[in-house]
């Protein structure tokens, strides 16, 4: 059991943890960088709410696991990496103009982080809240998700602190996504003598990005959208190779199904050329129905909040398909995620934060 002097929400302590996140980057897959990031995290985290911040190694990255004590009852779920590349600090620093707070990372989401810890520093008594900030959302929670499922379980109830819908708004639903990779071997041969003798691969993956691009059902929410492609070496030289990276989006697990079976199926147009596909809709959908009983509690502190269905992915969705109730978006309002222009609003850290202060104590009194 942790029992402790509750602190007022401060936005100025605020702002001071967020400089230290964000100016220790974080890029999803430096591991260096990712352990030093983990580091500054526990150190918040220990610093506002006491006890001992755990660096959980999978895979061999650093997620941060806290707990209060006791029966666990609620997760309080982030990450710490971001997209941006080690530099981009230099050439975009964190700075505090107009109203707004801007740096790499400080909507998504290290500002619905530091919310999430002031917001938990409020209370005086911290039994049964555990916090876990993960490495490798940004690419797939790959080497995180077991240990979000299994906290999740134990704990029965999830907040999610990725950065708010537009206006301010819950995320009470999300779309299923994931990666696929078509890869098609062909046969080179020299383009101005012989090309009858090769086996196109650029002109197969052309054909192949057409049939994928048709998978689509948006009157059902199911986006298929082809993204990178890449082929040949020379201009000279019949391509050998060829890759298409597919992103895909739906809101149902019969679309999930629906679209993987359709990967699986597709079949070359050339004679010859043959074709792998990799990937999955690795996120499964977070349904409506996850939401219902976090977010009425959610209005009831907050009465004109909105929630909304969103497109994009969180590790909300792993722990919604297991029927853990969950709710998402409860960080940093502001926008412009993975862009330059993101931007924190400061003046609804302070309402957020107490936000996070009112659901756990909702969620703890049953």
């Amino acid at each position: 059991m942790t029992m402790r002097k509750s602190v007022p929400v401060s936005v100025g302590a605020m702002i001071e943890d967020l400089r230290a996140l964000v100016e220790t980057e974080s890029p999803s897959g430096d591991v260096t960088a990712l352990k030093a990031s983990a580091g500054v995290v526990a150190g918040v985290i220990e610093g506002r709410l006491g006890g001992r911040a755990v660096l959980v190694e999978r895979g061999g990255l650093p997620h941060v696991h806290w707990s209060g004590g006791g029966e666990p009852r609620v997760l309080v779920l982030g990450h710490h990496d971001t997209v941006f590349p080690l530099g981009t600090l230099e050439r975009r620093p964190f700075a505090v103009a107009d109203g707004r707070v801007t740096g790499p990372g400080v909507f998504d989401m290290l500002g619905g982080l530091v919310q999430a810890v002031h917001g938990l520093a409020a209370l005086d008594d911290l039994t049964g809240v555990e916090i876990l900030v993960t490495a490798d959302e940004e690419v797939g929670s790959r080497t995180s998700r077991a240990l979000i499922e299994e906290r999740a379980l134990a704990c029965g109830a999830v907040l999610v602190f990725e950065g708010a819908a537009d206006g301010g708004g819950l995320k009470t639903a999300r779309k299923g996504c994931g990666t696929f990779e078509v890869s098609v071997a062909g046969r080179a041969s020299h383009a101005g003598l012989e090309p009858e003798a090769g086996i196109n691969a650029l002109v197969e993956a052309a054909h192949q990005v057409l049939d994928i691009a048709a998978f689509g059902r948006p009157e059902l929410g199911t986006t298929v959208t082809p993204t990178v492609a890449s082929a040949g070496t020379l201009d000279n030289v019949v391509p050998a190779e060829a890759t298409v990276l597919v992103d895909v989006r739906v809101e149902t697990a019969e679309e999930k199904d629906r679209v993987e079976a359709a990967f699986a199926a597709l079949t070359p147009h050339l004679d010859g050329a043959r074709i792998t596909v990799r990937g999955a809709v690795g996120r499964p959908p977070m349904p409506e129905s996850a939401s219902l009983r976090l977010f009425a509690a959610a209005r009831r502190l907050l009465p004109g909040l909105e929630g909304r269905a969103v497109g994009g992915g969180s590790d909300g969705n792993f722990t919604a398909a297991l029927g853990v109730p969950t709710l998402d978006g409860l960080g940093a309002v502001g926008g412009g995620a993975h862009a330059d222009h993101e931007y924190l609003l400061v003046d609804a850290m302070a309402e957020r934060a107490e936000l996070v202060t009112g659901l756990v104590r909702a969620i703890r009194n049953g």
